[in-house]
């Protein structure tokens, strides 16, 4: 495995509140950009430098790479607007520095530097928030800043900010053009765009970059042809400069079918000009509050690794986040990275921590949608059997894809028949909608909310009995009976492209903590409603389940991914499901007069059991999911760090740091950089869930308080 712990050339997005878009930076060549609605970078050509001390060239951070001179397809070859000799000179990768933050982003290279700020915070409630919060959090643009310090220069130089428009539907323009006065900005078409306020800089549009800044009169700025913008300013000798700029997306009308919606941003802001206005008003009060997260996360105590895997990680998920307007409501989408699968219900349930600490809300218009558009009822039936039983309710996998909404009961990944990768998960995503429901009524006490789901609720409670087995004497807790919907395949689970020990989730010890975690909770809340018959029912399945995982242990303390009697694996998510009571507060459940003790043991044990070299950790000393599989997920990983330490106190720390270190060297290993923040890796090299937002279960972190 090849690694580069110490690189700072891996991609970051730079993402705007609910806009389905990126400015991408931070992996050389033209390999970042202005990304909308993309599973990738947009692979443009970013142009940010300066004209160097002597003034014989121009230095540039190395975002770009040589591109075609359109101006071969207006004239002959050998004309005198060939192309001219390259005067752009990357600056040396060593030369470069980066101060990488969870809302900044900076660059330095000689006397140049470049500040990227990102916007953190809540995302308002739409149906309850002024207009003036909701612009406020949901402006589509984040922020720059170029300096250029010329105070030891003798002659005025140049610096500049600029791209390389790939869109083959609309056009490069200057925005001076369409703003009023005091304001000057390229983009391409109406949907992105550079904007500043700065009284010195001027736009200009060409066939390529060394174009732009050839000397010439301002009459040929306003050249309309080529791909190339850019804003460049002057810095007088003798001193230092600084530009700042919003850097703007807007995407107005329909932008979804199944479903019709808009962006949300659309009903507040009615172009890529009143964005730009609004962002540049903001840059102050965005700048102001930018230290917070990294403010709690040394309050916290994390490690340098964490706080990196905690910054990029938020970065990504930004970068996947939608807020539609349909038919007058809002509707939450979290896209599945470079799949684009909408609000799939297995990112939900890892993202639940993150959205419930930054904006509740979200959690509930999610379970909303999947109740009355996603939902569907089906029958059981054991494996090999055509014989047929009643189920129950559960939820689809997913919505659609690329702002596309499938069907009402049905997702775009789920088909029947095959037993591996596509094939239903109907048993985990119940238990997926019944944590995220149950732990978002424990922490707000939405009483209202609550109400009006208490029958979905005890339905969905009736559908996990059903799937333990059809006879409620022989029931023991773990998932025993496929949906028909399956037809004859077999259902899995979230490690769709993994092996058995995982993959497969009838009698699986991971899908079995999910289990018993909904039966905790369900005891509880039916308890809390004065429902006892229902609450005693539920405490004996946690029992049962709890019970029969235990009595899996075998000599060498651990205990098989599959309980049939074949299993060979072994797999740290076994211990998973523990997170979801402690999150809800139900720290009484983990006690040792609790009736989990026994379970909480044996899963402590087997966790201190395969946390070791040659069964559960690389060679690297990252974590290794499964012991009969190299396939690891990065955002379960930050999980079940999590609740080895937090929750079972299985507290190693030089293993822990190791770890942190690995996972880290991981996202910046050059064959992983351009992705930003990935989820899913073979040995530490990404194959797949790129550009991906789970991995934000790493908030949970912050909840460590003190842990050293």
């Amino acid at each position: 495995m090849k690694a580069n712990h110490e690189s700072i050339f891996f991609n970051a997005q730079h993402s705007p509140l609910g806009a389905f878009a990126s400015f991408t930076l931070g992996y050389p060549g033209a390999n970042g950009g202005f990304g909308l609605e993309l599973g990738k970078p947009a692979d443009q050509n970013i142009y940010i430098g300066c004209s160097s001390l002597d003034g014989g060239h121009y230095e540039l951070l190395p975002f770009y790479a040589g591109s075609d001179n359109e101006r071969q397809r207006y004239v002959q070859s050998g004309g005198e607007a060939e192309a001219e000799s390259a005067i752009l000179k990357a600056f040396p990768l060593d030369a470069i520095t980066r101060d990488y933050k969870a809302a900044t982003d900076v660059w330095r290279a000689g006397d140049l530097s470049f500040r990227i700020l990102t916007q953190i915070q809540p995302v308002p409630d739409p149906e309850l928030a002024e207009a003036e919060e909701l612009k406020a959090a949901l402006v589509p643009a984040v922020w720059a800043e170029l300096t250029l310090d010329n105070t030891s220069g003798d002659k005025a130089r140049t610096i500049f900010f600029g791209y390389q428009g790939n869109d083959p539907y609309s056009n490069m323009r200057r925005i001076d053009d369409t703003m009023t006065a005091g304001y000057i900005g390229v983009g391409q078409g109406l949907r992105t765009a550079i904007v500043t306020e700065n009284k010195e800089t001027y736009s200009s549009l060409g066939f390529d970059m060394e174009s732009i800044l050839k000397p010439r009169s301002k009459a040929h700025h306003t050249f309309g042809l080529g791909s190339c913008g850019a804003l460049l300013t002057e810095v007088p000798a003798g001193e230092k400069v600084t530009v700042r700029y919003a850097i703007c997306f807007y995407q107005a009308g329909i932008v979804t079918s199944g479903l019709q919606g808009s962006y949300y941003y659309s009903k507040l802001f009615d172009s890529i000009e009143s964005v730009a206005r609004y962002a540049l008003e903001r840059f102050d009060s965005v700048l102001a509050a930018s230290g917070q997260l990294e403010d709690e996360m040394d309050e916290v105590g994390l490690s340098e690794d964490q706080k990196f895997l905690i910054r990029h990680s938020v970065h990504s998920y930004y970068g996947s986040t939608e807020l539609l307007d349909v038919q007058g409501k809002p509707v939450w989408i979290v896209n599945e990275g470079e799949y684009r699968m909408i609000n799939t219900l297995d990112l939900t349930v890892d993202q639940l921590f993150f959205e419930m600490k930054m904006n509740p809300w979200t959690v509930r218009n999610v379970l909303d949608l999947f109740a009355e558009r996603y939902s569907y009822t089906d029958e059981v039936q054991e494996y090999g059997s055509l014989r047929k039983y009643e189920g129950g309710i559960s939820f689809t996998h997913d919505m659609g894809v690329a702002n596309v909404f499938s069907r009402p009961q049905y997702s775009a990944y789920e088909i029947s028949e095959i037993e591996d990768c596509f094939s239903y998960m109907t048993q985990e995503q119940l238990t997926n909608w019944l944590l995220c429901a149950l732990i978002y009524a424990e922490k707000t006490q939405d009483r209202a909310w609550l109400a009006s789901k208490m029958p979905l609720i005890k339905s969905c409670f009736t559908s996990m009995l059903n799937r333990d087995h059809h006879q409620a004497e022989q029931r023991d807790g773990l998932m025993d009976l496929e949906s028909s919907r399956t037809n004859g395949g077999a259902e899995i689970t979230t490690y769709d492209s993994l092996d058995v020990s995982l993959g497969q989730s009838r009698r699986n010890i991971y899908i079995a903590s999910k289990c018993w975690a909904v039966y905790v909770l369900l005891a509880h809340r039916f308890e809390e409603e004065g429902e006892a018959e229902l609450a005693g029912l539920a405490a004996e399945q946690a029992c049962r389940c709890a019970s029969t995982v235990a009595s899996g242990v075998e000599k060498d303390g651990t205990i098989p991914a599959i309980l049939d009697g074949k299993s060979v694996s072994r797999i740290i998510p076994a211990v998973e499901g523990l997170v979801y009571p402690y999150a809800a507060g139900l720290f009484d459940v983990y006690g040792k007069e609790s009736p989990y003790a026994g379970y909480l043991s044996a899963l402590k044990k087997h966790l201190e059991n395969i946390l070791v070299p040659g069964i559960c950790l690389f060679s690297d000393g990252g974590w290794q999911l499964s012991s009969t599989s190299i396939n690891s997920w990065s955002s379960k990983i930050y999980l079940n760090q999590y609740v080895a330490r937090k929750v079972l106190g299985v507290i190693q720390p030089e293993q822990h740091t190791a770890a942190d270190h690995a996972h880290v060297s991981w996202l910046k290993d050059p064959q992983n950089a351009y992705w930003a923040w990935s989820d899913q890796t073979h040995e530490g090299i990404v194959k797949g869930s790129r550009y991906y937002p789970r991995g934000v279960t790493s908030i949970l972190w912050l909840d460590e308080r003190n842990k050293k």
